[in-house]
Order: structure tokens, then C-alpha cells, then sequence
């Protein structure tokens, strides 16, 4: 998958993956889909990312012995979801678009 287009898809992902209740690093690269490939290499930048975008806050707590940090999604990772979600249907007339020009 190309770069820049699986960035667009993890974040939204990452966003997805605690939409429903917070959550920690580990538990995100198992939630999100095994077919885009999330490494710790790749999320904890991406949370970073996420983070100063203001997509989501960030808290600790004490897990057997250790602090583990969750991630809660704020209103604005909500929106960045709703707004994915609107471009749906230019995503797929783009596809649709590529299909028609490979099958002339």
C-alpha cells in the first residue's frame, strides 16, 4: 500500500480503535486492522502526531508496578473520524475512476 495513503488509513484507525474506551499501545496494534502493518515503531509517532493535533489526550496509570499510558479521543479525533468517514464516496468514484481506465 502506498505510504502517504496508509498513514491516512492508520490514523483514522488509531482513532477508531479507542473510540469506543481508552487505551494503551499494545492493545492499539492489536485492534487495528494486521493488513496495515502498526509497529510500535510506527504508532508512537503517530500518537504523537495525534496528540498535538489535539485528536487525543493522553494520561497514565499504574499497571503492575508500571505506569502504562492510555489514550482517550477527544472531540476533534471524533470529527477527524466523521470527516473520513464523509469522504467516502470521492474515495470510491477515485477507485471506480482507476477501474474504468485499466479495464479500457
Amino acid at each position: 500500500m502506498d505510504p502517504q495513503l496508509k498513514r491516512g488509513f492508520l490514523e483514522v484507525c488509531v482513532l477508531v480503535s479507542i473510540r469506543q474506551q481508552d487505551s494503551y499501545g499494545y492493545q492499539i496494534i492489536k485492534d487495528v486492522p494486521p493488513r496495515l502493518g502498526l509497529t510500535e515503531s510506527t504508532l508512537y509517532p503517530l500518537l504523537k502526531r495525534l496528540e498535538l493535533a489535539q485528536c487525543l489526550t493522553v494520561y497514565a496509570v499504574e499497571h503492575s508496578g508500571r505506569l502504562r499510558k492510555y489514550y482517550h479521543i477527544t472531540p476533534i479525533g471524533l470529527q477527524k473520524i466523521d470527516e473520513f468517514l464523509a469522504e467516502q464516496a470521492d474515495i470510491v468514484a477515485i477507485y471506480d475512476y482507476v477501474k474504468g481506465g485499466v479495464r479500457q
